[in-house]
């Protein structure tokens, strides 16, 4: 199975799970700073304050990247560092920061590939309503162009937002993530409110030039557990897959009422949808695992129960490990959106395992298998008509894993958090061998 031309692989990370530095050169407080720091949120107490350290050791780990022999490094742009208040003035010290990054990348042959928004929302915007707040839209697309006047003349690929159904579900809807709101499906306005924010954000990006957008999505194949539960099974699937994708891809939301959330008419206003449905380049698609539904046994506040998928080996985190899911995902957006799918992305995809460094070395042959048959389901799905340019891994280093802290860990490269010394797992070598494996002869 060969790859097509121009065929791109990277690695990925964000920026609260690595960077630390989180109050030098002018950074303000953003809502996961604010969250970790509450007790009783972050699993045995930990915090992103310090997490890698790559604030002042990003070389280091550009000199990994380069290694690997990627082509290409997705990264988040911190708002809270480039802009401390959400609004108003710029911290020309945060700029400097990525300017120096992506040189570096640079100067090491690596394409740098910027994510906007993946989770960090300046405090004050949060304080003034967050992404319930329509204003917040506004305020993002202003970040963007910010960020673009700055780097656009070497970036050449953006991201807008990522996962805004994570956002929307853990961090307003069920309370587990920053900012730790418990709306429910009252939640909803935050799903609008990100995509308003996403197309306004290419508005922007187009006025500086910028030729490569996407839109980053979580996906999740719904799996119904019983031939009873397709409708659960397919609220799920609104939810998660759809509500996130046909905005942007057809102009129109997918029929919410399944939900049984709030009317959109109470937050949708006119020309809304014009904007969100901004043509974009490509769609980012970051899978882990399958969902498995059922319809409640009693009514509630969803119109859907998630239950384990058990027939399967999993990851250290517990999620079940299946490559041909992703494949069949990738299908499902060919045939559900056909001429209007722009080329894919797969911007994330990993695991977590207990990696351990033993006489120097960490052996992580079960994060080997996941990603040899991830990326064989890949290459299935593109031999059989689908449009993918790119597969990133989550991640490069390990980092700080949100709710649960330091104890999973992602990345081709261990990280000690006590030292910061960094140890190459026996996946980043074949990661890098695969990589060079998948390069034409010269």
């Amino acid at each position: 199975m060969g790859l097509p031309e121009g065929f791109q692989w990277g690695v990925a990370t964000a920026a609260y799970q690595i960077e630390g530095a989180v109050d030098e050169d002018g950074r303000g407080p953003s809502t996961w700073d604010t969250f970790a720091h509450t007790p009783g949120r972050i699993r045995d107490g930990h915090t992103g304050d310090v997490a890698c350290d790559h604030y002042h050791r990003w070389a280091e780990d550009a000199d990994l990247m380069a290694g690997l022999g990627v082509d290409s490094y997705r990264f988040s742009i911190a708002w809270p560092r480039v802009q401390p208040a959400g609004s108003g003035a710029v911290n020309a010290k945060g700029l400097d920061f990525y300017e120096r990054l992506v040189d570096g990348l640079l100067e090491r042959g690596i394409a740098p590939a910027a994510t906007l928004y993946h989770w960090d929302l300046p405090q004050p915007l949060e304080d003034a309503g967050g992404w319930m707040n329509r204003d917040t839209a506004y305020r993002f697309a202003e970040f963007a162009y910010i960020a673009a006047e700055r780097l656009a003349d070497r970036v050449d690929r953006w991201i807008t937002l990522n996962e805004p159904v994570v956002v929307t579900a853990y961090g307003y809807a069920f309370g587990v993530y920053a900012p730790g709101q418990a709306l429910m499906l009252d939640a909803l306005p935050t799903a609008h409110h990100q995509l308003l924010g996403h197309g306004l954000a290419v508005n922007a990006l187009r006025g500086r030039g910028v030729q490569d957008i996407g839109l980053t999505n979580h996906y999740s194949p719904a799996w119904p557990a019983a031939d009873t539960d397709r409708e659960a099974a397919g609220a799920f699937d609104t939810f998660m897959n759809r509500l996130y994708t046909e905005p942007v891809l057809t102009g129109a939301y997918p029929d919410l009422d399944a939900l049984g959330g709030p009317p959109l008419a109470g937050f949708v206003k006119d020309e809304d949808l014009k904007v969100i449905s901004a043509p974009i380049d490509f769609l980012g698609v970051n899978y882990y695992q399958p969902t498995r539904l059922t319809t409640p046994a009693e009514p509630g506040p969803l119109p859907f129960d998630m239950v384990d998928v058990t027939e399967y080996p999993a990851t250290g985190m517990g999620w079940p490990i299946v490559p041909d899911a992703l494949r069949s995902l990738l299908h499902t957006l060919k045939d559900r959106y056909g001429p209007l799918l722009p080329p894919v992305h797969i911007t994330e995809n990993g695991c977590s395992f207990p990696d351990e460094v033993v006489d120097g070395a960490v052996d992580d042959t079960a994060r080997i298998e996941f990603l040899d048959a991830h990326i064989k389901a890949v290459r299935a799905a593109i031999d059989e008509g689908v449009d993918v340019r790119g597969y990133y891994t989550w991640s490069l280093l390990d980092n700080f894993e949100w709710s649960e802290g330091y104890h999973p860990r992602f990345g081709l490269v261990h990280v000690d958090y006590e030292t910061q010394k960094r140890t190459p797992k026996k996946s980043y070598a074949w990661y890098r061998d695969l990589i060079a494996a998948s390069r034409p002869a010269r």
